[in-house]
């Protein structure tokens, strides 16, 4: 019996959306763990910097080893490998110098186990358009993050760690066995010539030098540095600013990711694949402007709208992203190119969470909120102008060299 693609693919979506889910369940009440039990801000960061670091650092080797080997082989085993390390971190939780190295192990696999996903997602769709898989594998990761900090602030706030341990690793074991269903395979080393080096910095070297990837990936990137500063202003704005609560706060991070799942699932198949970038930047764009919106708000309705609105353009630009990449990346290269887009990615949350530190600090929640809206859609229109004028001159340069060629040909 031959199992449909799109069967494959919804397997491969709901471990993605159980994966986000796992990883934040346990994540919320392993911070509050920490910070109840030291006291201490240094831990606390530590405990972000074990876990997402190797994200970043470890994001050639990362990329190079979904390159190598069978992604749906790495998909599994690397999954119950991940259940394994996080029995050892329920097991060892009170003791830091365990828990930190532990993390990083964690870390890794997610370093490896992204990219290995959305580099299966053609095989796993089979004929279906990669936009509309793409759509469906980022709704469902959208509603993952939105489930999982919700459950995972309630286990935390009844102080029951070990059983959000315990889940995030049944997750894990989850993940595995949809892997194990999988019927669809990646193998690299087919797209590859005979004694091609697969070297971790050839993905970073064709992003850089394909134009519309280097812009707007490069623009999405930095759009991120200095929008992920909203994460650390919205408690203060919400709770500080507009008096609404711990509650409202709530509200403002469900109205973002919900908007999110309906962007990647109503919108970013629409997009046809010869705009695949211009529109991934006006994405960026219109999510800054929802942020800018929210910050100038006065109640908190008004902010809902300009998350929601954020949330959606966010949406369609993650999934315009990896459609782009899957597009205009060779088979071969796909588990690097992810990997040094993820790395690059969340390297620049990270550092955007330190810089939103200080510019709350120094000018208040409104202000830093703001910036993080407002600066981000500078970037996106600035590299949307750029591409666009640039792809005129190209066009104007081919026209002349055309005419050129013809009068050479007549005379």
């Amino acid at each position: 019996m031959t199992i449909p693609r799109s069967r494959d693919l919804r397997l491969l979506a709901s471990a993605a959306g159980l994966s986000a889910l796992g990883d934040f369940l346990a994540l919320i009440p392993l911070v509050l763990h920490v910070q109840q039990r030291t006291g201490s801000t240094f831990a606390v960061s530590a405990v972000f910097f074990a876990l997402w670091a190797p994200v970043v650092l470890g994001a050639g080797l990362a990329g190079t080893i979904v390159d190598r080997f069978e992604n749906r082989a790495l998909l599994v085993g690397v999954s119950f490998a991940q259940a394994a390390v996080v029995v050892a971190i329920a097991l060892s939780v009170n003791t830091m110098y365990a828990v930190l190295p532990l993390l990083a192990l964690l870390g890794f696999g997610i370093a490896v186990v992204q990219p290995a996903e959305f580099a299966l997602v053609p095989a796993a769709a089979g004929e279906a358009d990669v936009a509309r898989a793409n759509g469906l594998m980022e709704t469902v990761r959208s509603l993952g993050f939105t489930a999982g900090p919700l459950l995972g602030g309630a286990l935390g706030a009844a102080g029951l760690l070990r059983l959000a341990l315990a889940v995030d690793a049944l997750s894990f074991v989850v993940v595995g066995l949809a892997g194990l269903a999988l019927r669809a395979r990646r193998r690299p080393a087919g797209a590859r010539t005979p004694g091609e080096p697969i070297r971790a910095r050839d993905g970073f070297a064709f992003l850089a030098h394909d134009r519309a990837l280097a812009v707007t990936l490069g623009g999405a990137v930095a759009a991120l540095t200095v929008f992920t500063m909203s994460a650390t202003a919205e408690p203060f704005f919400v709770i500080d600013v507009l008096g609404a609560g711990s509650f409202g706060y709530g509200l403002l991070i469900t109205a973002w990711t919900l908007g999110m799942a309906a962007g990647a699932a109503g919108l970013a198949h629409r997009v046809p694949a010869t705009g695949l970038a211009a529109a991934a930047l006006v994405a960026i764009v219109a999510q800054g402007l929802g942020i800018a919106c929210a910050a100038l708000s006065t109640v908190l309705w008004a902010a809902l709208i300009g998350f929601a609105f954020g949330g959606v353009a966010h949406g369609v630009k993650n999934v315009l992203l990896r459609t782009l990449i899957h597009e205009r990346v060779p088979e071969a290269l796909r588990g690097r190119a992810f990997a040094t887009y993820n790395g690059a990615r969340n390297g620049a949350e990270l550092g955007a969470l330190a810089l939103g530190g200080l510019v709350v600090g120094a000018f208040g929640a409104r202000t830093g909120l703001l910036a993080s809206g407002v600066g981000p859609a500078a970037i996106g229109l600035t590299c949307l102008l750029y591409l666009i004028t640039t792809r005129r001159r190209d066009a104007a340069a081919a026209t002349i060299d055309g005419r050129t060629i013809h009068a050479r040909v007549q005379s």
